[in-house]
Formats: structure tokens, sequence, C-alpha cells
């Protein structure tokens, strides 16, 4: 059924960013420059206004209210990649995996932005502009720090090398990946992925940064259906303690 496949591709881009967002936020007051400290917390905003869209079109759907599918379901009940979830570490990690989501997500909303389903390609084409300047910032930081000190270029060069496999679980395939291609809600995990390395070489290929052989990798799958590290429940833990002490209050 369709209705089911479009909610299964909703949830993980909206898990993703609520996910990814919270992760961000945690840079807050941290960064290692100012500069960095706000557009970290910007992009994290960002994304939760992201997830915010997404969970509010499921809900039109049938699905529960927005503050309830976000903060009442536990780890095994969530959709994101894993890459998302893992904690933002020092500033290298957390500047690749950056560079790694946002520039496939643009290719996601592009894609959708394209979608058959109207509500889809309209939340698509207002929200791309923002992740646009989310990788405008992210490659100009690879270019510069991937280009730098020898210590620059080895830190990012380990935290890719660490983070990709999880990036590659950014595409992995849904349970309905063909009935969604052909009902052309969007291009699918395949194509997106063939994009998304074109994309990352290009921009690798103007630092000293080398892209790990992909055919050698083993992406890490399962975070679209529940398979989730150590380190979900415990930031879901964090994320809900508020709402938990009354769902019922208005804020």
């Amino acid at each position: 059924m369709l209705e089911n496949a479009i909610k299964d591709l909703l949830y993980k881009i909206a898990d993703d960013q609520l996910i990814l967002g919270h992760r961000n936020s945690e840079w807050t007051g941290f960064g290692p420059m100012l500069e960095e400290d706000i557009a970290f917390s910007s992009m994290a905003q960002d994304k939760l206004g992201h997830s915010l869209a997404f969970y509010t079109l499921l809900h039109q759907m049938g699905e529960g209210d927005p503050d309830t599918v976000a903060f009442m379901r536990n780890a095994d009940q969530f959709h994101n990649s894993q890459l998302v979830e893992l904690p933002i570490g020092e500033y290298d990690f957390s500047l690749i995996r950056h560079f790694l989501y946002d520039n496939a997500e643009i290719l996601r909303f592009e894609s959708l932005s394209q979608s058959t389903n109207e509500e889809i390609a309209k939340i698509a084409t207002k929200l791309k502009g923002e992740v646009r300047y989310h990788v405008l910032h992210a490659n100009t930081l690879v270019k510069q720090l991937g280009s730098a000190t020898q210590e620059s270029i080895s830190r990012l060069q380990q935290s890719l090398e660490y983070a990709l496999p999880f990036a590659l679980g950014i595409f992995e395939p849904s349970k309905h990946e063909q009935e969604l291609i052909d009902a052309g809600i969007y291009s699918g995990e395949a194509a997106l992925q063939n994009q998304w390395l074109e994309r990352i070489s290009a921009v690798l290929e103007k630092t000293h940064l080398k892209l790990p052989e992909i055919a050698n990798l083993q992406p890490v799958y399962g975070g679209r259906y529940g398979q989730h590290t150590e380190h979900l429940q415990p930031l879901l833990d964090e994320m809900a303690e508020v709402f938990k002490i009354d769902p019922t209050a208005e804020w």
C-alpha cells in the first residue's frame, strides 16, 4: 500500500532530522570558535524545524501528533540512520558527519521537490533552501581544513574513514523502495547514493583528503528499521525528560 510506503519514507527523514538536530545542539556553548558555536546551533534549530514539518505531515496521514511521536517512542521504534545518533565527539568528527549527511540530504530534498506527492514536494521545496546553506558551510570548512595543517588533514581523514560506513547507511533501501520509485515519490536510495558519491568526491578532490574505496566498505544498515547503537536511547531519554513530566502541559 502506497500510503504505508510514504509513511516509511517520511519517518526516516523526520527521525534523521530530529536526532541530528539534537546532536548538533550539543555544540552550543562548546564550539571550537564562536562562529562554529553559532553555526551548529543554527543548523540544529533548522533540523528540528524540518523534523516538525515531516512529523506534521505524518500526523495528517493518521500518525500521532508531532510531540508524542518525537518524545514517546523508544529507540527500536526510530527509523534514523545510525550515523546521526553517534555522539558529537571532537569537532573533526562532527564536521565530517555534517559534510556527509547534508550533502546527502540536499539531494534527497531536490528529488522530493519533484515528487508526485504534492504535499511532500511543497515541504521539500520550502526546506531545501536552508539545507543549501548547511551544505555550503560544510563544504567550505572541509576544503579549508582538509588542505590546512598536517594535524587537521590527519584528523579529518580519520573521521572520514570512521564515518563513511555509517554514512552509507543513510541510503539503506526501503522495504517499499520499488513502490516509491514507480509512484514517482522520489528517485530511490541507489540513485541518491550515486549522486552523493559524485558530490562528495568533487569536494574532497579539492583537499588532501582521500575518499576510501566504497567497494571495500560494509554499509551500516539497520537503523531504518529499529536497529541502533547504545547511544540512541540515552539521547531519547534526555530529549523527552521534560515532556514526560507532564505530556498534557502547554508551554
